[in-house]
C-alpha cells in the first residue's frame, strides 16, 4: 500500500483497516475500524481532510478528494463519509458529506457541498450537483440526480448487509 505523508500529516487508521497495495492514501485521511480501500483508489487529504467511518468500503478506481478554503468558502469542503457506506467502482466523491448506510452506485459523481442523509441509494452513473441535499430514505438517480422513490425495508436492510459483506471480504484479504 502507498500511504503518504503530506505537509507533515500522515493518514491514520488501525490494524483492522485494509488498504490495497495499488491504492494511494495521502495526507489528512482517517479511516474507521473495519473499513477498506480497494485497488486503484486515490484518497488525497491534501488541502482539506477526509474522514471515513467504520465498516465503510471504497471500491476499485474511486477518487476521493477535497476543496481548499477560499475567501468565498473559508472552511473549504472536506470529505466526510459515514459508517456502513458502500462506494461502488469508479466513483468520484469530492468535498461532500455522505451519511450512514449509503450505497453510492458505480460511476457516480458527488460534488462539493453535497450532503447525503442516512439510508440512501445513489444510482450508478448519477451526478449529484454542488450543494444538493439528499433526503434520508430515498433512491436518487440520473444526471443531474433526482429523488426517484422511497427505499423499501428490504433495500434499507441491504445497505448494512453490503457493508458487512465487505468487512468480511477485507478480513479474507488481510488473512492472505
Amino acid at each position: 500500500m502507498t500511504v503518504r505523508t503530506f505537509n507533515k500529516i500522515k493518514p491514520t487508521f488501525d490494524d483492522t483497516v485494509y488498504i490495497d497495495e495499488s491504492s494511494v492514501v495521502a495526507g489528512e485521511v482517517s479511516l474507521g475500524k473495519d473499513s477498506s480501500i480497494w485497488p486503484l483508489v486515490a484518497a488525497r487529504g491534501d488541502v482539506n481532510f477526509i474522514k471515513i467511518g467504520e465498516r465503510t468500503n471504497i471500491q476499485d478506481g474511486t477518487v476521493l478528494h477535497v476543496s481548499r478554503s477560499s475567501k468565498a468558502n473559508p472552511d473549504g469542503f472536506p470529505l466526510i463519509i459515514g459508517d456502513d457506506v458502500t462506494v461502488g467502482h469508479k466513483c468520484m466523491l469530492h468535498g461532500c458529506v455522505i451519511g450512514n448506510r449509503v450505497l453510492v452506485g458505480m460511476g457516480a459523481i458527488v460534488m462539493d457541498g453535497v450532503v447525503v442523509g442516512d439510508d440512501v441509494f445513489i444510482g450508478a452513473g448519477a451526478l449529484v450537483t454542488p450543494n444538493k441535499k439528499l433526503e434520508s430514505g430515498y433512491l436518487y438517480v440520473g444526471n443531474p440526480a433526482v429523488k426517484k422513490r422511497p427505499l423499501n425495508e428490504k433495500e434499507i436492510q441491504f445497505l448494512k448487509e453490503s457493508a458487512n459483506n465487505y468487512a468480511k471480504l477485507k478480513d479474507m484479504y488481510m488473512a492472505e
